[in-house]
């Protein structure tokens, strides 16, 4: 026995078929959401992707849906590159962020070695300037001849 029209699912409603009991679309294409099946069906064909759910066990069915759901969407905004473009989009960014954080690690080693340095010197130069004023006081201390 067959649903009532009105509760087809999406990719029965778009075949104009009749939607059985056991339809292997219903679970995953809703009939409230068509769009979803056909930009599916306009990607890999609505026999395709009913051989390959019915080779799925059932528990992975349904990401295996929303995959092709995800991979369809993508290859019809971007027909050339599809996922492929985002993933490739993502990395770039991955690299550009990167780079910018060793750039920005280069800088602050960079600063502080700087900071390092220059604080250095001045205890160096104050070390220097105590010992020579001690050498003056210590002249000046003795007996003038």
């Amino acid at each position: 026995m067959s649903n009532p029209i009105s509760s087809r699912c999406a990719a029965c409603k778009y075949l104009r078929r009749r939607c059985p009991q056991d339809c292997i679309f219903s679970p995953y294409f809703p009939s409230n959401d068509p769009q979803r099946f056909a930009y599916v069906h306009r990607i890999y064909g609505a026999s395709n992707v009913g051989k390959l759910l019915q080779q799925l066990p059932e528990r992975a069915r349904s990401e295996a849906t929303e995959s092709l759901y995800y991979e369809a969407l993508c290859r019809i905004q971007d027909p050339v590159y599809g996922c492929a473009g985002i993933v490739s989009w993502l990395q770039q960014q991955i690299h550009d962020v990167e780079s910018e954080i060793a750039k920005t690690q280069a800088e602050i080693t960079v600063f502080l070695n700087s900071t390092v340095n220059i604080s250095e010197p001045n205890t160096q130069y104050s070390r220097t300037n105590e010992q020579g004023m001690e050498n003056l006081t210590n002249k000046h201390k003795e007996p003038l001849q």
